[in-house]
């Protein structure tokens, strides 16, 4: 916690002068252009990966970069929640589903009752991914390795498909207003895959004509 609260005071003292003026421009409003949602991971930090400051991003994190099927409920419902301030009151134009590699969440959903009863509010989250698990299993003879690139990738367009069920998103996608996007991030290597959804793969981020202006059509309205 001392390297936490000495981080702190340095923001202040040199981190927050270097980039105040725009610190006091974002002070009465925010317009962020994209909304990030990605896992509580500490490894995975969005204005990192994307190379984004302070304002472009409405960030949502949950276990599992998890979106879960639009619904109307009584519950508390936090990413729901957040989604539908970020497309009805902010205005966003994008959206990235962002997972990761040796992601704990979906390696969790092959852990033991045992291991999971002593996480029951984990374990009950995790029962909105449950179907893919039930996917991944028809495929024979994994390497753990192999189970979990599947497993995250499932779950990301798991994710973006789920977006779909969102009326508001829906409309805005078929009018051309919004824009989705499932990404990859693989830790070690520092690489990002996006998926393509007409040719249902995963295409490493790279700069070539096509994925220029996938970051043009990101990052551009900001």
């Amino acid at each position: 916690m001392h390297d936490v609260i000495n981080g702190a005071v340095k923001f202040m003292e040199e981190d927050f002068l270097e980039h105040k003026q725009l610190f006091e421009s974002l002070g009465d409003k925010q317009t962020p252009h994209t909304l990030f949602i990605g896992c509580a991971d500490s490894r995975v930090v969005p204005n990192l990966i994307t190379n984004t400051l302070p304002g472009e991003l409405f960030v949502v994190r949950n276990i599992g970069n998890i979106v879960p099927h639009y619904r109307v409920s009584e519950e508390f419902l936090a990413t729901t929640s957040a989604i539908e301030y970020a497309i009805n009151v902010l205005q966003i134009k994008n959206i990235i589903v962002c997972g990761h590699s040796n992601c704990g969440g979906c390696q969790a959903l092959y852990d033991s009752e045992e291991k999971l009863n002593k996480v029951p509010t984990v374990k009950r989250w995790l029962a909105l991914i449950s179907d893919i698990k039930d996917e991944v299993s028809k495929y024979k003879n994994l390497t753990p390795a192999k189970r979990a690139w599947i497993t995250e990738r499932l779950n990301i367009i798991n994710s973006t498909e789920n977006l779909h069920t969102f009326p508001y998103v829906n409309e805005k996608i078929q009018s051309g207003e919004l824009k989705i996007y499932g990404w990859h991030y693989i830790i070690e290597t520092g690489e990002v895959y996006n998926y393509d959804e007409k040719t249902t793969s995963f295409q490493l981020l790279e700069k070539s004509i096509d994925y220029d202006k996938i970051y043009n059509q990101i990052f551009a309205d900001f």
